[in-house]
């Protein structure tokens, strides 16, 4: 199992760092693609993967994604309100068919999958995007990694003992501590691409770190999900790691963080 999920795991990075350096339409596709998956891992939890319900989330990711080419929508409420009104149409004209709780998990899927993971290409695009748009996975795979080393070896106390038995407090400080040191030391060999001064690196390692704390809600969050519904991951799609939801789980909560964070407090400083 550590074999398959180390190869996984090494040919995913690969495959990241391959679309995230070219950038562009390709990225965006790729995520769209990604976010369909995910959007279908999760609509199966509640059974709505083939249903109406679930082909209106899959549609509105794909506007979504549409829209981010072509600006097509002028108002981002206007995308919010209407989801909604259609999900509560669908809600109406099939009652009883689908229960409350589908349709919405139909209408929070898109922004939970899909949208929240528009923010890797938002950040890509963004001023100096190409080297940000690291930071996204220095904070969540990054503080994962460090998180389960320091945890193995100094974790005492319990985070979530009902939800995740095996994480400690121990090991979330790791791995906050070791998101913000990758993203200095990451900061400092690629000082001189990115031309920036000391501050800014250090401004970087502080959004790495509110990145990674998130990054952990964004982990517990997707196994409450699977808790409650008493199932062990979310598909089989990448060997020894599960579906889509189980790799990019803490991703989905750390790139909305890293793009908001960095298009604000970052390009102030450039």
């Amino acid at each position: 199992m550590f074999k398959t999920r180390l190869l996984s795991g090494i040919v995913l990075v690969l495959l990241a760092l391959l679309f995230i350096i070219h950038g562009g339409y390709l990225l965006l596709t790729v995520l769209g693609i990604i976010s369909l998956i995910g959007l279908f891992e999760l609509y199966r939890v509640f059974g709505i993967e083939k249903s109406v319900p679930g082909i209106v989330g899959y549609v509105a990711a794909i506007v979504y994604y549409l829209n981010l080419v072509f600006d097509f929508i002028p108002d981002s409420m206007m995308f919010v309100m209407a989801l909604l009104i259609v999900c509560m149409c669908v809600f109406v004209f099939g009652y009883p068919k689908f229960h409350a709780n589908q349709i919405i998990a139909a209408f929070f899927g898109v922004f939970y999958v899909a949208v929240m993971l528009s923010c890797i290409y938002e950040t890509r695009s963004l001023e100096g995007g190409k080297y940000l748009v690291w930071l996204i996975f220095l904070c969540s795979w990054g503080c994962d990694t460090c998180a389960y080393c320091v945890g193995m070896l100094f974790g005492k106390h319990k985070m979530a003992p009902v939800l995740s038995p095996k994480k400690s407090v121990e090991g979330a400080v790791g791995g906050v501590i070791g998101a913000a040191l990758l993203t200095i030391i990451y900061g400092f060999l690629f000082r001189g691409s990115m031309d920036v001064d000391v501050p800014y690196i250090f401004m970087m390692a502080g959004i790495c770190a509110a990145g990674a704390l998130i990054s952990m809600v964004g982990d517990l969050a997707a196994s409450a999900i699977k808790r409650n519904f008493e199932i062990k991951d979310y598909g089989k799609l990448i060997p020894g790691h599960g579906g889509i939801l189980d790799r990019f789980d803490s991703v989905i909560f750390t790139a909305p963080i890293i793009f908001y964070l960095t298009g604000n407090l970052l390009q102030l400083a450039i």
